[in-house]
């Protein structure tokens, strides 16, 4: 899964790209709203996390701009502790959620999840799809109950098949959700993972569709 960060405080903006990293995620940063909105804009995401007061576009504006581009990513904005009002003018921009500075980082990652989740179409935070598990909580993958251990790429890989069971995802829209914008699209990576995983996930799971790309056969 791969977010994008919209944060013009260096420091604030690096804690949320290290604990979205170390929780798994492919993250994007930008930290101004020009930049914000240009890689929302021309990028793939699964949420965006979006501060209100940036430089050169406010986070407001991005928002408003994002919606009528018919741009349907997940939002979470970050606001101030007390300002209500810049809760509601979020909502009401098009954000799926919020959350107040100073926040906690657990919070921040567990209301990402819920938004992906959403997105996705899927209520809890563990999804079966045959013999396998996804427990988003603890970024693990199960088969038949027995927990098996991936790297963040494959799991992120995974977890994207998972949520998108069912549908065939081409080479193209795997690279745009699991990896961040400064992966070469041009190597071989992406059938070297899906190998990888097959191996792991059981060589029946993932299948080729030729021309068209790979299915959670499961």
């Amino acid at each position: 899964m791969r977010v994008l960060i919209v944060e013009d405080d260096a420091d604030i903006q690096r804690l949320l790209a290290t604990a979205l990293a170390s929780a798994g995620y492919a993250v994007d940063t930008a930290s101004d709203g020009e930049d914000g909105h240009h890689l929302g804009a021309t990028e793939s995401y699964d949420a965006v996390i979006l501060d209100l007061g940036l430089p050169q576009i406010d986070g407001i504006s991005i928002l408003e701009r994002w919606r009528k581009e018919g741009i349907t990513v997940p939002v979470l904005i970050l606001t101030a502790r007390d300002s209500w009002t810049e809760k509601v003018k979020g909502l009401r921009a098009g954000a799926d959620d919020y959350v107040a500075k100073p926040f906690q980082m657990e919070e921040v990652i567990a209301r990402i999840e819920a938004l992906i989740r959403r997105a996705h179409g899927i209520a809890s935070a563990v999804l079966n799809v045959g013999p396998l598990t996804l427990d988003t909580t603890q970024n693990m993958v199960f088969r038949d109950g027995n927990p098996i251990i991936m790297t963040p790429l494959e799991y992120r890989l995974a977890a994207y098949l998972m949520m998108r069971r069912g549908a065939v995802i081409s080479k193209t829209e795997i690279t745009e959700h699991i990896y961040d914008q400064n992966f070469d699209r041009d190597s071989n990576v992406v059938e070297v993972l899906i190998n990888r995983l097959r191996k792991k996930l059981g060589t029946d799971a993932i299948e080729t569709r030729r021309g068209q790309g790979y299915v959670l056969a499961l």
